[in-house]
C-alpha cells in the first residue's frame, strides 16, 4: 500500500514551523524518495519534504499514514539525524530536526548554548550518518 503524500494541514504545519524559526518564508519542495522504512532491505517510496537555509539542506521523510523521519546535511559527506529513528507527529519532527541542526551550527561557530544533551530526554546529538 503506498504512503499518502503530505497533506494540506502537514504542509501548513511544516511552512509555519519555518517561518517561525527563520523569520521569513522558505520555499518548501515536495517529491519521492526511496529508503528502507522497515527491518528488511527492501526499499519504499516516500513523500519528501526538502528546503535549504543558512548553508544547511533538510529533508522530512514520511514514512506511514503519521510517522516522519527527518535528516540534514551540507554535503554528501556530512549528514545528520536528530538522533532519533522516526516520529509519530509533524511538529515533533520539524522542531527536532531544528534544534539538532541549530545546535550544530552553533558548535561549529564555536558557540555554546544554555542546554545540554540533559536536558533532552531523547537527544544524544547530531547522528553522523
Amino acid at each position: 500500500m503506498p504512503i499518502p503524500d503530505f497533506n494540506e494541514a502537514e504542509l501548513k504545519l511544516a511552512g509555519q514551523t519555518l517561518l517561525e524559526r527563520y523569520g521569513h518564508n522558505v520555499s518548501i519542495e515536495a517529491g519521492e524518495a526511496e529508503i528502507g522504512v522497515g527491518d528488511d532491505t527492501e526499499l519504499t517510496n516516500c513523500p519528501v519534504l526538502y528546503w535549504q537555509e543558512r548553508g544547511a539542506h533538510f529533508v522530512v521523510f514520511k514514512v506511514s499514514e503519521s510517522r516522519y523521519r527527518a535528516q540534514f546535511f551540507y554535503s554528501e559527506a556530512q549528514q545528520f539525524g536528530t538522533g532519533k529513528n522516526d516520529f509519530d507527529n509533524l511538529g515533533d519532527c520539524l522542531v527536532t530536526l531544528l534544534q539538532v541542526q541549530s545546535d550544530h551550527e552553533r558548535q561549529m561557530a564555536g558557540v555554546r548554548s544554555g542546554a545540554t544533551a540533559k536536558d533532552f530526554d531523547d537527544y544524544d546529538g547530531p547522528l553522523v550518518i
